[in-house]
């Protein structure tokens, strides 16, 4: 079962996980009773993403009594959003729900996103964190700085304050598994489909336990990656940085000039020493700039695969089915 519907099937949940275990008891505890509430058939995906602190054996004990709960395990850590991909691509549900396993995105809201979805035809439902009092003050500075950037570079579309819990029918899911894009920002690729939205709002609440997986480096990565896949905005940010340098040099050799003709060599030493330090960030910043994008260049000419499974619980069944 690598992937597309499966007609017995009516919702997947996917919760990508990495060193989960103090939050996965929790986490079931919460789940499973607003999923077996919903009276539809569903699995439970769970990506064990490398997990080193004991994941993987929690998730197999589960598994003896709840049958519902298939378990993905990757080969080694490969990030959030690749786990993510991991799920989304073996998935089966007509409806695909995606969650984090610190309970920060209440599972209480699935029912509301499912019952939306029905309701009005659509094909996406975001969960859009209403208040993130929870959460610390640079934190939400961060976030707020951050989907401010995206929505200037992607467009009104992104969602502020949307993270990655939300809802995405069988053809989004079919149409984003179709994107050649490696390093997938889900952010930003569901928004840009453009297919029939609605929200749906919660409190975020503490992290009910473990660290975070999105520390200060991973956000800066985040960023990165949502802004040099999405616009090429940094590329004409450098040509404007270029031209400013030009005129500034412009001014800084009519000022050398001036001073050489009236024999005020010495004090013009400061300036172009200023002028010197400058043009050379400028040319750095450039640089640095041009290396992102051709850095992504090599990676898809590379075509790596972004995630390797070490293991797939259904999969593992239909084997043993086979051989009976």
């Amino acid at each position: 079962m690598t992937g597309g519907a499966d007609p017995a099937i009516e919702l997947s949940v996917v919760v990508p996980m990495f060193n989960e275990a103090e939050a996965l008891p929790a986490l079931v505890s919460r789940l499973r009773p607003v999923l077996e509430g919903l009276g539809v058939p569903y699995e439970l995906v769970a990506v064990d993403d490398g997990s080193t602190d004991g994941t993987g054996e929690l998730l197999a004990a589960f598994r003896l009594g709840w049958p519902e709960l298939r378990v993905i395990g990757l080969r080694r850590n490969s990030g959030h959003q690749a786990a993510l991909t991991a799920g989304l691509d073996r998935a089966v549900g007509a409806y695909v729900v995606s969650l984090d396993a610190d309970l920060q995105d209440p599972p209480e809201k699935i029912p509301d996103m499912l019952a939306l979805a029905r309701a009005e035809g659509l094909d996406i439902v975001y969960g859009i964190r209403a208040d993130r009092a929870s959460d610390t003050g640079f934190k939400r500075w961060t976030a707020g700085l951050y989907y401010r950037l995206v929505r200037r570079l992607a467009g009104p579309s992104v969602p502020a304050q949307a993270g990655d819990f939300r809802l995405l029918s069988r053809a989004a899911v079919d149409a984003l598994k179709a994107l050649p894009d490696q390093q997938r920002v889900y952010r930003l690729l569901v928004p840009w489909l453009g297919f029939p939205s609605g929200r749906v709002t919660y409190e975020r609440a503490p992290r009910t336990a473990g660290r975070s997986k999105y520390p200060l480096g991973r956000m800066i990565r985040l960023a990165v990656d949502s802004v040099t896949g999405f616009s090429a905005a940094p590329l004409r940010l450098a040509t404007w940085l270029g031209g400013f340098a030009f005129l500034v040099c412009l001014g800084l050799m009519v000022y050398t000039l001036s001073a050489h003709v009236l024999d005020h060599t010495v004090p013009g030493w400061t300036s172009l020493f200023t002028g010197v330090l400058f043009i050379g960030a400028v040319q750095l910043i450039c640089v640095g700039l041009l290396g992102e994008y051709v850095a992504r260049i090599y990676t898809a000419i590379q075509n790596r695969p972004t995630y390797f499974v070490g293991h797939d619980t259904a999969e593992q069944a239909e084997e043993t089915t086979s051989r009976r």
